[in-house]
């Protein structure tokens, strides 16, 4: 498990020099292929699992297999009308997109902080649904300031950002049950 902090690319090597997650882990885990099961965008942090073996990281990111979740928080008012759209389906230009579940945690002036889950995830899903919904006041695009992976299935991210830690048997059995 890692902690991703924001501004690091989920790559070995990165051909425009930018920092890599394998930055923040010890050496030997490119060395013995640790690769990661998943991915989050260059802007987004939280959990992040990595495993050795193809079938882990097949199982890992099986769509609809795990739950994975998010907290989020949008530049906008999230409004009923919102989350109904978000949990029946919304057209992005890239096709339907669609959460499992989405709770408004609460605000603080122009942004909405939210809980969002996903059963499968396209590249920037949940950024592409809320840049397709619009502010109910000024009629602009929503958009995603901040983006946290939460938890995959049961397993809630517990060790502070840029950390890394192996999972115990017990969480590794659950999440490969």
């Amino acid at each position: 498990m890692l902690h991703k902090p924001k501004g690091y690319v989920v790559t070995c090597s990165d051909e425009k020099g930018r920092r890599t997650v394998y930055d923040l882990l010890p050496s030997w885990a490119s060395v013995e292929h640790w690769v990661p099961a998943g991915r989050l965008d260059l802007d987004s942090k939280g959990l992040l699992l990595f495993s050795r073996g193809g079938k882990a990281v097949d199982a890992l990111t099986r769509p609809g297999r795990l739950t994975k979740t998010y907290e989020v928080w949008v530049r906008g008012r999230v409004t009923p009308e919102h989350i109904a759209q978000a949990l029946h389906g919304v057209k992005t230009p890239e096709g339907l997109c669609k959460v499992q579940s989405l709770e408004l945690l609460g605000g603080a002036g122009p942004k909405t902080r939210l809980r969002v889950a996903l059963h499968e995830g396209k590249n920037r899903h949940i950024r592409r649904i809320f840049g397709a919904l619009k502010d109910p006041e000024f009629k602009t695009p929503l958009k995603v300031l901040e983006l946290k992976r939460i938890s995959i299935g049961d397993l809630a991210l517990d060790i502070p950002s840029g950390q890394w830690r192996f999972l115990t048997s017990a969480e590794t059995a659950r999440l490969l049950a």
